[in-house]
């Protein structure tokens, strides 16, 4: 018997104008929602010459957002977008063949070595953000919005391409800002104009046309710069565009998709981030309570200094109270999937191939079935239990594979800077602020102004030393003495690089200890476990499912009988992150649990780091635990020798050498043409002024500041080179090792 389906919902027509004049331009998103309030959680809106499906509640999202049945699908806004941000991740469609190439290739950028890398340029930006608002007199106000585009902007641009727009250094903002800010603007127009009128607007788009032109040149000039430049040594985002090869093609990037992703997390990583930390500013000045409980844990947690890396992860209420922001306005407020099967939602609508769908996320996380009646209300405690939040409620950086991929480096960022803020200020609404949520392709609160209080009478910016602000510490290749030679596959599952990094250091300790080892994506190990010796697994989870170099592994583990892998001994340790509580711990989980269950044997306990706490504590412990439990299970007795021997040796290296110091800092020898004291003698202080002359091709501008590598005396080098008798045209290299204390001491 067939079952009538139920047709979509919709609101008034308007003839040929569809639903349109039921929608504000200046703020569709916040029209949207007035409708879903009105008509429910499905709705169709009739756009003149297309239909939009409108989805905002949670079981109906937990269903569109199922990757077997729909994807990504770039919608008209982001369609007049794609005219400056090309083929880049945000604006591709998912087949497109740069989509997957981009991806694989950027992702290392975001794991957790990498922000550990971004921490300090971090740290930097923020620091003049609260130097700033410290310097200011008690009456005058801040625009919120504008300083933390400020802030966002100079973020991306130091962290992602080693380019600084120094915005606290400019009365104004700099010309890329107002330019991409109208491009944006343009874009939405554009998507809700008639094609008549769009016609007639002539002068809106030459003025589209010179703002695109110019973020293109800016762009053009970064790659061309650094291509000049030549590799020296950098570890950002265009590096791995300009240097990076995708793992399942073995291409790089073209230059203009390049262009394009440069374009893209100019954008999309400022603007976010910046409309994230707006509107938390917002609800904190309304809720004293919860910036008062946001104040203790950052004094308890990191006192009167900066936050090292490690500390950030600490401040669990500061996270809470952003991923309260974002669930009340999450700024990247709608995305659009498409069905790429017939199907049904919900057993009662029929749903047909290549049907559209938005989800429209400010309501999506005010579904009172999830969140309670309370849903307009500001409760970070909401999120005190990750794993109380269905992962179909929350998608404030989107779904799965089409998630934002910078989600972790905003966070972490807006973390470190709410942090800072409540650190050394309270907030005062002087103006008795009302919410006006301004739209361009994301929200923020328009016209927020403020005052802050100094919390201390002094700001100290001293950077703590920590293992967070150090370079890693590498452990030097020696030779094993009296090695067992006992076999030792370690194997990874790693989209970011951090499980293979970890791989790549149990292998090297592993080494050290006598062991023979070889390390190996999961995928070169399907249906090969082998049983001599041990084998240690480290994965991650992708967004719940198999990292790429290791699905085939975990669908043969699913797949084999029982008994199919007897004989294997194994470990696993497991890389995850609690906040997302659903999918957390869920890969290494199911090795661990399909090798015991088809006849391996455990040989030591499974280990799990959390990214959102600490995460290198637990790898230690779990470290500390492992060789001994191999030891026991091998029956062999560890290389102890090799493992807490010191060493340190001095090589001569005759030839050319450069300073990595100045090296590290891009130095350059420069002339000094004049330095000229300006102080008077009697008044003991010194004041000079430098003049230089630049080399050929190096440029300065408003904000640069001069640093100098110090130099030893002739004189004192020759005291040297005769004291020892050395030939002043040779270098030396020193290579040392440091015997290991305890797992977090040398």
């Amino acid at each position: 018997m067939m079952t009538t389906k139920k047709s979509f919902p919709q609101p008034k027509t308007y003839g040929p104008l569809g639903n349109l004049p039921l929608i504000d331009k200046e703020k569709p998103i916040q029209s949207f929602m007035k409708l879903a309030k009105e008509l429910g959680p499905i709705y169709q809106f009739q756009f003149p010459g297309r239909t939009s499906t409108f989805v905002s509640s949670a079981s109906l999202v937990a269903e569109i957002t199922n990757e077997k049945r729909f994807d990504k699908k770039v919608g008209p806004v982001l369609q007049k977008v794609r005219a400056f941000g090309g083929d880049g991740l945000f604006t591709s469609e998912t087949n497109e063949k740069n989509w997957k190439k981009a991806h694989n290739i950027l992702l290392p950028s975001f794991s957790q070595q990498a922000m550990k890398g971004y921490h300090n340029k971090m740290v930097d930006l923020a620091t003049q953000l609260i130097q700033k608002w410290a310097r200011l007199n008690p009456d005058e106000e801040i625009d919120v919005p504008e300083d933390m585009t400020r802030l966002t902007l100079d973020t991306i641009g130091l962290c992602g391409f080693d380019f600084r727009f120094n915005s606290f250094y400019r009365e104004t903002n700099h010309e890329f800002v107002d330019a991409m800010v109208r491009a944006l603007d343009e874009a939405m127009n554009q998507s809700q104009r008639l094609g008549v009128q769009d016609k007639l607007m002539v002068r809106s788009k030459k003025q589209f046309k010179e703002d695109i032109d110019y973020m293109f040149s800016l762009v053009d000039g970064l790659i061309a710069d650094r291509k000049k430049n030549g590799d020296q040594g950098e570890d950002d985002l265009l590096a791995h565009m300009l240097k990076g090869k995708d793992p399942e093609t073995g291409e790089p990037l073209d230059d203009e998709n390049i262009r394009f992703q440069i374009i893209t997390f100019l954008i999309a990583g400022h603007e976010t981030t910046s409309g994230l930390l707006s509107f938390t500013l917002y609800y904190l000045m309304n809720n004293p309570d919860k910036l008062a409980k946001a104040q203790e844990e950052v004094d308890r947690v990191v006192g009167d200094a900066i936050p090292d890396y490690k500390q950030v992860k600490q401040l669990k209420y500061v996270r809470m109270i952003l991923n309260e922001s974002l669930r009340l306005w999450p700024t990247a407020p709608a995305f659009s999937l498409y069905a790429k099967e017939d199907t049904t939602l919900n057993g009662e609508y029929q749903v047909e191939k290549g049907d559209e769908f938005t989800l429209l996320l400010p309501e999506l996380h005010r579904d009172k079935s999830i969140w309670g009646d309370n849903v307009e209300d500001f409760v970070p405690e909401r999120f005190e239990d990750p794993s109380s939040i269905p992962l179909h409620a929350y998608k404030p950086f989107g779904n799965g594979q089409r998630a934002c991929i910078g989600q972790q480096f905003s966070l972490h960022e807006a973390t470190l800077v709410l942090g800072m803020i409540i650190q050394h200020f309270d907030l005062i609404d002087h103006s008795n602020y009302q919410l006006d949520v301004k739209e361009t392709l994301t929200l923020k609160p328009d016209n927020l102004k403020m005052k802050v209080k100094q919390r201390k009478e002094s700001i100290s910016f001293a950077v703590p030393a920590s293992e967070a602000n150090e370079k890693e510490k590498k452990k030097a290749p020696v030779a094993v003495e009296n090695a067992h030679g006992t076999p030792l596959l370690v194997l990874y599952g790693s989209n970011l690089g951090t499980a293979e990094g970890i791989a790549r250091d149990l292998a090297e300790t592993g080494r050290q200890q006598g062991f023979s080892t070889n390390v190996a994506p999961l995928n070169d190990y399907v249906n090969e476990l082998p049983e001599n010796g041990a084998v240690l697994i480290v994965s991650a989870s992708y967004n719940g499912n198999s990292p790429d170099n290791a699905d085939e592994f975990v669908q043969w583990l699913e797949q084999m009988e029982v008994g199919a892998v007897n004989g294997v001994q194994y470990a696993v340790f497991g890389c995850g992150d609690r906040n997302w509580a659903n999918t957390y711990q869920r890969i290494p989980s199911l090795i661990d649990e399909q090798l015991a269950n088809k006849g391996a044997q455990r040989i030591a306990e499974t280990g799990f780091g959390d990214a959102s706490d600490d995460f290198e504590g637990d790898y230690e412990k779990w470290e500390a635990t492992l060789w001994p439990s191999l030891a026991e299970a091998m029956n062999i007795e560890l290389n102890e020798n090799n493992s807490e021997n010191s060493s340190i040796s001095m090589s001569f290296v005759s030839g050319v050498s450069d300073t990595p110091l100045a090296r590290t800092h891009h130095a350059f020898t420069a002339i000094i043409n004049r330095n000229v004291e300006l102080q008077h003698t009697e008044s003991g202080r010194s004041t000079r002024h430098i003049e230089l002359m630049l080399p050929d091709g190096v440029t300065y501008q408003e904000g640069d500041h001069v640093g100098i590598l110090p130099q030893n005396s002739d004189e004192m080098v020759e005291r040297v080179l005769d004291r020892f008798s050395l030939n002043g045209h040779d270098s030396c290299t020193l290579n040392w090792r440091f015997r290991e204390s305890s797992p977090s001491s040398y």
